[in-house]
């Protein structure tokens, strides 16, 4: 073994009849000790993906606009060397706390959170400060490259991003999600008819509406960017205007009141998907800038409009060959027949795109 070493507290254990270590390592060593393979290697010789570069600033700025409360999961690494166990007691419990030692020249490769390190060497090299702190580290033996691609397969294969609705609602620092949820307890119609967890809706789903839905056509409303501040009476002007588009839909309130089922709903017509709902937060963002007393009477005559599929002017706006579209295009193109519908006139973009429509 090498004179000289990296020592870590640790607890011990077993997965699959390998030993493994779980370890506090404080971040200023993540970027000296950890490893991954480089870029000019061929994929069949690495034990992983090629870095995404684009990932690496995001997280970087998450560590240091949330010094005080931010959380990383572990580092899974593979110690290609040999290492040490000391542990704390011969007897008990106590036999698998202790102390790993791993040779400095041993080589450590990430099997996964590469881009965690990255971010860690970014965000210390703005804050210092950070490389006190402690990430934890899930320590194996290397037992060659097979193996190592095998560990991670095996880490990311079942790994599930998490739906776009249910992060709105358990993230607390984004202003646009708390607006959503805001907006999902205070409009009385979204309040009895979201799907708080999901971003898609099943065909028997009593829902009309899902959390990221709303959140997204707010955004557009609002004219809100990511991490842009929204005022009270902002919160409150988003309110009134849903509460308004929702007097003005019969059927949405038919189906709060179960006179008319959600499937139906979505089985027939536009207005019971997240396609109305985005466009309508474009044409919002146009008209609330007005006086109140203008807005709510052009709001007004959304009763007039056929929502039905089966009106033929929605084909190649909100629907594509028959079938719901949620593209950008389609949406500013549902958009625009809102505006005219309203009696609005549209701007020099939209008729750009109502052009291409009519040539097509």
């Amino acid at each position: 073994m090498s004179t000289y070493v990296h020592s870590f507290p640790c607890v011990r254990g077993i997965q699959a009849g390998r030993p493994c270590y779980i370890a506090m390592c404080p971040m200023r060593l993540v970027p000296k000790i950890f490893i991954f393979n480089e870029d000019n290697v061929p994929a069949d010789l690495r034990a992983q993906r090629t870095l995404n570069l684009a990932r690496v600033p995001e997280i970087a700025a998450y560590l240091l606009d949330n010094r005080d409360d931010y959380t990383l999961s572990a580092i899974t690494a593979s110690i290609d060397g040999s290492v040490q166990f000391h542990p704390a007691s011969d007897t008990g419990m106590e036999q698998s706390v202790g102390t790993l030692t791993i040779p400095m020249d041993a080589q450590i490769l990430i099997n996964d959170g590469q881009h965690r390190r990255a971010a860690i060497e970014q965000a210390i090299r703005e804050n210092p400060e950070l490389g006190y702190d402690n990430i934890p580290v899930l320590f194996f033996i290397d037992e060659g490259l097979n193996r190592s691609q095998q560990m991670f397969a095996d880490l990311n294969k079942h790994a599930v991003r998490p739906s776009d609705s249910i992060s709105t609602l358990y993230d607390h620092r984004d202003h646009l999600s708390d607006l959503a949820r805001f907006l999902a307890k205070e409009v009385e119609v979204f309040s009895r008819m979201t799907e708080l967890e999901k971003s898609s809706l099943s065909p028997r789903s009593s829902k009309l509406f899902t959390l990221s839905a709303i959140k997204n056509a707010s955004k557009v409303l609002l004219r809100k960017g990511k991490g842009d501040a929204i005022a009270q009476n902002e919160r409150e002007l988003a309110r009134c205007f849903w509460e308004e588009v929702s007097q003005q839909m019969p059927d949405w309130l038919r189906a709060r009141n179960k006179e008319l089922s959600t499937s139906e709903l979505r089985d027939n017509y536009i207005h019971a998907h997240g396609v109305m709902l985005q466009a309508m937060g474009l044409v919002g963002a146009e008209l609330i800038i007005r006086k109140e007393s203008d807005w709510k009477k052009s709001i007004s005559h959304l009763r007039s409009i056929d929502w039905s599929r089966a009106n033929p002017e929605w084909e190649g706006r909100a629907m594509v060959h028959g079938r719901i579209s949620k593209a950008t295009t389609n949406v500013a193109l549902t958009a625009s027949l809102i505006k005219s519908k309203l009696g609005l006139p549209l701007s020099t973009v939209e008729r750009e795109l109502e052009d291409r429509l009519i040539k097509s």
